[in-house]
């Protein structure tokens, strides 16, 4: 007899997640009025079946107990839960959230993502299509998602995890209110990072919306090095001081063992954002210091402006090694 299996597209949980960070993409892109809110707006409140469904989701995600008696009452009760859910009505507003979403985005790389929570998601997809009679995953599988959600539920059980007093906070708080904090978050981001180039901003971006999707992430961050080493090798002949070139030349060596190894971790999007910007910075320089010399008519004269500039290359180059290494 053949089961159905697992489809992540139809798993309230993960398209929740995922359009949670199409979100932080979007604000990211400066996208104005931008369709992921709108249709978190839309089909995940709680006059929805979709919201519903998300809620018995997160009980079973983040709910912790000690045993596994609690931890199987806690299953049982979401599945009745579940089961009063139309799922006449869950399938339409699936159907009409994913087809919304193909005609607004990208669907291979909208679910194209990596989860940490993929088992766990999954696990609780099988269980509420078995219980509702929606799909029939079979013994075995349904099962193995019982245990997998009961093990995840006792898990640290003992170290129950403090609740975040302003995640609270903002939970309580009235729509008009809350959309008011996003705005407000929205703002802010955009102000403290406004400094950032391009270039900068693309990786930034890049690095939120494939968080867990390390061969997509990888693949990127590999064709920024080629960039970053083509840029710097362009610039090293205009460099004059002898150590500012030395260390230079030493940054453009060290670029391959910066972003190392098969996962991106923290520290490799750190170096490249540092990488930009020791580029900028001498970018910079020479469009002013090439002024100048037109200016002045200085051609092979050592400015004070170009000392206060290897100086400061110099500490960026310093900087770049002393965190990295």
């Amino acid at each position: 007899m053949s089961y159905v299996k697992h489809n992540k597209i139809k798993n309230t949980a993960i398209l929740y997640e995922l359009l949670s960070r199409q979100i932080t993409v979007d604000v990211l892109n400066d996208t104005k009025s931008p369709k992921s809110v709108k249709l978190f707006k839309e089909f995940f409140n709680k006059n929805t079946e979709l919201g519903k469904e998300y809620e018995l989701y997160s009980i079973l995600l983040e709910k912790k107990y000690k045993n596994d008696s609690h931890a199987s009452q806690l299953v049982e009760a979401v599945v009745k839960s579940r089961r009063k859910l139309s799922n006449r009505r869950l399938n339409s507003e699936k159907f009409n959230l994913i087809k919304t979403i193909k005609e607004n985005y990208n669907i291979k790389e909208f679910f194209d993502t990596r989860l940490p929570n993929f088992k766990i998601m999954a696990s609780i997809y099988k269980v509420f299509g078995t219980e509702t009679g929606k799909e029939d995953f079979g013994p075995v599988q349904k099962t193995d998602s019982v245990i997998t959600i009961t093990e995840h539920i006792i898990h640290d059980g003992k170290k129950k995890q403090k609740p975040n007093k302003l995640v609270e906070d903002y939970a309580k708080q009235d729509k008009d209110l809350r959309l008011l904090s996003y705005q407000l978050l929205v703002d802010k981001f955009n102000s403290k990072y406004k400094s950032l180039n391009e270039n900068q901003r693309n990786l930034l971006k890049e690095y939120i919306n494939n968080v867990s999707n390390t061969n997509s992430l990888k693949e990127f961050i590999d064709n920024e090095v080629v960039k970053i080493k083509k840029a710097l090798k362009a610039l090293l002949p205009k460099v004059n001081d002898k150590i500012t070139k030395i260390k230079l030349t030493e940054a453009i060596n060290y670029t391959d063992s910066a972003t190392k190894g098969k996962i991106v971790k923290d520290k490799h999007v750190v170096a490249l954002m540092r990488y930009y910007e020791l580029i900028k910075e001498i970018n910079l320089f020479w469009i002013y210091a090439d002024a100048k010399l037109i200016e002045n008519k200085i051609k092979k004269n050592t400015t004070s402006n170009e000392i206060k500039y290897f100086v400061f290359i110099y500490n960026i180059l310093t900087y770049l090694f002393s965190t990295n290494n």
